[in-house]
């Protein structure tokens, strides 16, 4: 019988992070729940899980910067992505009813995207928690009376708790795009690659900065018409108004067009960083 193939996640189980590692991993993988973003990338690095699911933006709220410098810091490849519909939902231990709630706790970005009902029901106070899913489990085992949680319905069903009041977030087009992460491959890539409808290509680039150096670097995928997905400049640890610039492209590293591109940009740039090709989310 096959391992099954465990997978790192920042939080407890039931969070986000286990539904995109389920998506990305398939239902043969096992979650491994770590408390920080560190340890779960440490835990790929050490050998300790296979992978590791990792939300790296929100349609919301941007990107998840921190994992950006985990990228960097720890070198794991990127072998597929994928977007969860972030549905935020009011839980509580099955005794519990709706009109009896004084107290909800959740992660305060899960907070802040249900302002409307708590506008709706000022008689509830918000509370802080360090994770969604987290929040049900400590109720669930401290069965605090007139409280309830924010967090996902697979929480619900984890903790054996019940959704009093289903997707009570601010904005439905609520996505966090993770990435599946991995130790880089030893040896040489396969000489023919997965039939997959796309491909998508991430990097991390330093220029001078000089007049022109962007435009001329970002030159080597336009020239190309190589479609650009998405740019962002981070600010250069150590170096005061200088940036890292990440940026996603369409296309894989093996396509001769591709490789002409990334070695026009290394000819432009101070450092270069390849975060890998991998299979772009439907």
């Amino acid at each position: 019988m096959k391992k099954s193939q465990k997978v790192a996640f920042q939080g407890e189980l039931g969070a986000f992070s286990q539904v995109a590692a389920l998506q990305m991993a398939g239902s043969a993988m096992e979650p491994i729940p770590f408390q920080t973003f560190e340890e779960a990338f440490r835990s790929v690095v050490n050998g300790k899980t296979q992978a590791a699911a990792i939300p790296i933006e929100n349609t919301l709220h941007g990107s998840v910067h921190e994992n950006y410098d985990h990228l960097l810091k720890y070198g794991l490849e990127i072998h597929g992505e994928t977007f969860v519909r972030i549905v935020h939902n009011l839980i509580a231990p099955p005794d519990v009813k709706l009109r009896e709630i004084s107290t909800v706790y959740s992660h305060p970005v899960a907070l802040n995207q249900c302002r409307t009902f708590f506008e709706q029901n000022p008689q509830i106070t918000k509370t802080p928690f360090y994770d969604t899913a987290g929040s049900v489990k400590m109720l669930m085992e401290k069965r605090l009376p007139a409280s309830a949680a924010i967090a996902s319905a697979t929480a619900a069903e984890i903790y054996g708790a019940k959704i009093l009041k289903r997707s009570i977030e601010d904005d439905r087009e609520n996505f966090t795009r993770f990435f599946l992460l991995k130790k880089p491959a030893a040896g040489k890539r396969a000489a023919k690659l997965p039939a997959v409808q796309r491909w998508k290509t991430s990097i991390a680039f330093t220029i001078k900065n000089a007049p022109g150096g962007l435009f001329r670097s970002l030159s080597a995928f336009s020239l190309r018409d190589i479609n650009l997905t998405k740019i962002e400049s981070r600010p250069l640890r150590g170096k005061p108004w200088e940036y890292m610039f990440y940026l996603d492209f369409h296309g894989h590293l093996t396509d001769p067009v591709i490789g002409k591109a990334m070695g026009h940009l290394a000819e432009l740039t101070d450092a270069l960083h390849v975060f890998g090709s991998y299979p772009a989310a439907a």
